[in-house]
């Protein structure tokens, strides 16, 4: 196995500069240095990427950045000692110990778990200790191995150890102590804990092995699920029984939270396992004593004390807009693939076949074919075939109210919300109110089924809340409502609606195209995007031969959302490298193909780096992609498929035309952008020289 630090990766008594992105810089120049990076910008990007999410210091004058990179070839540690102490955020104040930990992308399991164990040693006294007291960067590396292959620091560095074994020996004295006395005052504790960091190398391991040792403190048997890079063992069942409360230090959601459902429960930051490790037990002890404490909820909804601060804390606005968004990204698998089988068949069975499907499906078999159908059909069997794709597709694309519906109270309510959001979505499109009131009923249903499920009921009706009372209540009175008094005004405002998008002609049309282009290159993939492609795709089920206003909307919405990715492609691997960094290339490649599928997320990269170049540029893209496309009606039956789907689109060659002008405006407009508009000059990386 390659090995992870070298003497060339360490540096002893070094001023590396005066903040976090000064060291980081530094430390990646030295890991390109040796070869093991492609590069220091893109290593040094994602590594301050990662620490601007979350500081990277902990207690002890420790920081350890890390990261995941595209850049990174090997699996490198390297190591500073600072001679002028940097703040790194944690709370006992700046680090003089630097680790900083580069893995690739697709780094193997067996080096994630040595570089997860090293993580794990920094948190122990006499290995930092030992650290602090080398003479020589081939000592750091003899040290670093050593804990990498569990052997006791003292080995190592001798002096350094015994230095510290006086002041280790009176706290562990009186921590006993003190475990005798709070084991005889509350009885035997047990507690569980999960921890999870977005990279899950370091803090996840670190924080584990912090709360064990402050539960050991005072004499709490504590078992830790580290849900790490490494990969993460669950909890034996009969541990999580048995344990009085859970503790969840993650800063990203928790694997399978319902085997936790009923225990009181303490969330918090991974990093604050690590800096009060002794308060969260003794917040998860009291927890455990305090039959009013938050729990884990029964239906995997997220961690209560998080709910309830957020409805504390988000505006209205903001809480519309996530259970909005979890409706849309429930409803558009139903869409796309009811769209795609739609257009296929369409493709087999001739535009007419809506008129025969029915009775072909009904009344015949691929061993007997219809005699009656459209003329422009691939025959027999291509009508039959034909009239099943297309008899499919629609079924599925009848879900998309409810499916919206149900998942926009889902998002309200969880579990209890689905049932009366998908049947306050079904009264909607029973009664013609569309996407509109599927919307309404979904709010509707999902308010209703909150409410109710924060009734204080008796013990023995709990377990039928969920189950039977909460579906039954809030779809009797979310559906009621739709039927006895919203539903007739949606439905009439959602039919002034269609007969305005269908009498669009010239001007109006095309000014239609060039809001639709901004809304799907404002944010990528975000509520803005979501909402101008809801708003395409709930009308496709209105489209006819003679209203075809719906396929053309459609059509403007894929185009303008093609347009970002594969101008970032353009920009970055064609027509100007230089501008863009090795990463950003690398991304580049791959917009290509995501763009041509219709990914707008592809373009995420580009615009996180670099958002005020890159937004306007592709919203002025979208612009022109949009007008163009609506001026000259092309149409498109599928949803979703970018080139790939040419055959549902009418009026291919104006749907290339138009992506193509677009791709053209925005790349050359975030060249000129990034060419001439005022920026704050970045210092590049200088390569480090290499010394023994």
């Amino acid at each position: 196995m390659t090995q992870l630090i070298t003497t060339e990766l360490v540096e002893l008594d070094q001023n590396l500069g005066n903040s976090p992105e000064d060291v980081i810089r530094h430390l990646a120049g030295r890991v390109a240095a040796t070869g093991r990076a492609t590069e220091a910008e893109g290593l040094f990007t994602d590594a301050f990427a990662r620490e601007s999410k979350t500081a990277t210091g902990v207690p002890g004058g420790i920081a350890i950045p890390h990261c995941r990179s595209t850049a990174v070839t090997v699996p490198t540690l390297a190591m500073a000692r600072l001679s002028q102490s940097v703040d790194f955020g944690a709370k006992d104040g700046p680090a003089d110990l630097i680790f900083f930990i580069a893995a690739p992308e697709g780094a193997d399991q067996e080096h994630l778990k040595l570089l997860s164990k090293l993580a794990r040693s920094l948190i122990k006294k006499d290995f930092t200790a030992a650290l602090r007291a080398a003479n020589t960067q081939a000592d750091i590396v003899e040290l670093v191995e050593g804990a990498l292959a569990d052997k006791p620091a003292a080995a190592a560095a001798p002096a350094a150890a015994g230095a510290t074994a006086a002041a280790a020996t009176a706290p562990s004295a009186g921590a006993a102590t003190g475990a005798a006395a709070g084991a005889a005052g509350r009885g035997p504790k047990r507690l569980v804990a999960v921890t999870a960091c977005p990279t899950g190398i370091a803090h996840t391991y670190m924080a584990a092995d912090s709360l064990v040792a402050a539960a050991k403190e005072v004499g709490v048997d504590l078992q830790v699920e580290t849900q790490g890079s490494s990969g993460a063992k669950p909890l034996d069942p009969a541990v999580i029984a048995a344990a009085d409360a859970v503790i969840f230090a993650v800063d990203v959601d928790v694997r399978g939270k319902e085997r936790f459902a009923g225990k009181p429960v303490i969330n918090a930051p991974v990093k604050r396992g690590i800096d009060e490790p002794d308060k969260m037990v003794q917040e998860a002890l009291a927890a455990a004593d305090n039959p009013n404490a938050r729990r884990v909820p029964h239906f995997g909804a997220e961690e209560q004390a998080e709910a309830e601060a957020t409805e504390k804390g988000e505006h209205i606005g903001q809480k519309l807009k996530k259970a909005l968004l979890t409706g849309v990204s429930y409803m558009i698998p139903f869409v796309a693939g009811g769209g795609l089988l739609i257009a296929l068949g369409f493709l087999m069975g001739g535009y007419l076949i809506t008129q025969f499907a029915d009775t072909i499906v009904v009344d015949n078999s691929i061993f007997n074919l219809p005699t009656e159908y459209p003329e422009n059909a691939w025959g027999p069997l291509g009508a039959y075939l034909g009239a099943v794709l297309f008899k499919i597709g629609a079924l599925s694309l009848g879900f998309l109210v409810p499916a919206l519906a149900g998942y926009i109270a889902y998002g309200i309510a969880d579990r209890p919300g689905i049932a009366p959001g998908f049947v306050a979505g079904a009264v909607a499109g029973f009664m013609g109110a569309g996407f509109l009131g599927g919307i309404v009923g979904g709010l509707l249903a999902g308010y209703i089924a909150h409410s109710i499920g924060k009734i204080q009921v008796a013990r023995w009706l709990r377990g039928l809340m969920p189950v039977v009372i909460i579906p039954l209540v809030a779809s009797l009175v979310a559906s009621g409502l739709m039927f006895l008094i919203l539903g007739a005004p949606i439905v009439a405002i959602t039919v002034g609606l269609n007969n305005w998008l269908s009498g669009l002609t010239g001007a109006s049309a095309i000014a239609l195209g060039v809001i639709l282009g901004l809304m799907m290159c404002f944010d990528l993939g975000g509520p803005v995007n979501k909402v101008a492609y809801s708003f395409a795709v709930a009308g496709l089920g209105a489209a006819t031969l003679d209203n075809q206003a719906p396929w053309q909307i459609m059509a403007a919405v894929m185009a303008a959302g093609m347009v970002p990715p594969l101008a970032m492609a353009l920009a970055s691997t064609v027509l100007d490298k230089k501008r863009f960094s090795l990463a950003e290339r690398e991304n580049g490649k791959a917009a290509w193909l995501l763009g041509a599928s219709f990914i707008s997320e592809g373009a995420i990269p580009f615009a996180a780096a670099d958002p005020l170049r890159v937004i306007p540029a592709s919203m002025l893209g979208g612009a022109v992609t949009g007008a163009l496309s609506m001026a000259t009606a092309v149409g498109s039956k599928a949803p979703h498929g970018g080139f790939f789907v040419f055959f549902a689109i009418d009026n291919f060659l104006m749907f290339v035309v138009s992506i193509l002008a677009g791709t053209v405006v925005t790349a050359l407009a975030v060249i000129a952008l990034k060419r001439w508009a005022v920026r704050k000059s970045v210092d590049t990386v200088e390569p480090v020289p290499v010394t023994v």
